[in-house]
């Protein structure tokens, strides 16, 4: 099978990511890709870079569900498809992972790790974290089959945060979601984007089916501040699906936020393994509890 996968970014003054997100879906291993960007009305050279790698360039807002929406469901050519943001790169192999696994096993969508870059005390805290999520109700699908997207009814666009914990539980009710496995890279040496991984910190063969999440070296104001916004759309969330849901309990109870997914499944043998990375994490932990907390009042 051979399928067209459609990749969507969304975009907003992207400029000085944009172009390393748009290399890294070239140079896939799998080639049958279509690129899709909807920016997002941007007035920095966005749309200039965009357009050297893809003619399908739209421009659509208000918010990210909307745009995602409009290039998955609206604009996309594709079998499956994929969303990212314009600061993700993705491994080597990723699509052609990706392809094979949905198609083998039947999946309605997959879950796919993610690798937060940086070399800060907390860019290695959030890159810690995030392992811890992969696959559970915290994760997100990012690959779809087209049809069970469309089946669905693609994003909520009333939400901007929670979007994707909602998609996830209305693609649960139509089929499984699954899990790329996050194992060793073997990787072409010759990959462009390698050393530029390298540079921010993780090394590549490390990893194999992964998206480097290229986020800005941690900033605590501008990091909580994202999680502020998040959380306006959380009672909606919350009211959609009612309070007494199991994912909703597990995603805002207190329990499995700060303790349950990171003991799972043998994951507190991680935390063991580096105390001052679990420390730094339950800081921020804590952080973003406060600024819920205070969104909800």
């Amino acid at each position: 099978m051979n399928p067209l996968v459609s990749v969507v970014i969304t975009t907003k003054n992207e400029e000085p990511n944009i172009e390393n997100c748009l290399k890294s879906i070239l140079d896939q291993s799998y080639q049958n890709i279509e690129i899709i960007v909807v920016d997002n009305f941007s007035t920095d050279k966005t749309k200039e870079i965009a357009l050297k790698y893809t003619n399908k360039f739209y421009e659509k807002g208000p918010e990210r569900s909307a745009q995602r929406n409009y290039g998955m469901i609206d604009k996309s050519n594709g079998e499956c498809v994929m969303f990212i943001d314009a600061d993700m790169i993705l491994s080597f192999d990723l699509v052609k992972t990706c392809v094979q696994v949905i198609s083998r096993e039947n999946f309605a969508a997959l879950h796919i790790p993610e690798i937060v870059l940086g070399r800060s005390f907390f860019s290695k805290c959030r890159r810690f974290e995030r392992t811890f999520y992969n696959g559970t109700v915290i994760d997100g699908a990012r690959f779809f089959k087209k049809d069970k997207f469309v089946a669905v009814g693609g994003f909520d666009i009333s939400m901007s945060g929670p979007e994707d914990w909602d998609i996830d539980k209305k693609i649960k009710q139509i089929g499984q979601i699954g899990l790329i496995q996050e194992k060793p890279e073997v990787f072409s040496q010759n990959w462009e984007l390698a050393d530029f991984i390298k540079i921010r910190g993780v090394d590549p063969s490390d990893y194999r089916d992964v998206i480097y999440h290229n986020e800005a070296e941690f900033n605590l104001k501008k990091y909580l501040s994202k999680k502020g916004y998040y959380a306006q759309s959380f009672t909606e969330y919350i009211n959609k699906w009612g309070k007494d849901d199991n994912d909703i309990k597990k995603q805002f109870g207190l329990y499995y936020r700060y303790f349950g997914v990171f003991l799972e499944n043998g994951k507190w043998k991680k935390l063991l393994s580096r105390l001052d990375l679990t420390l730094g994490m339950y800081f921020l932990r804590g952080m973003v509890g406060v600024v819920y907390l205070v969104n909800k009042k």
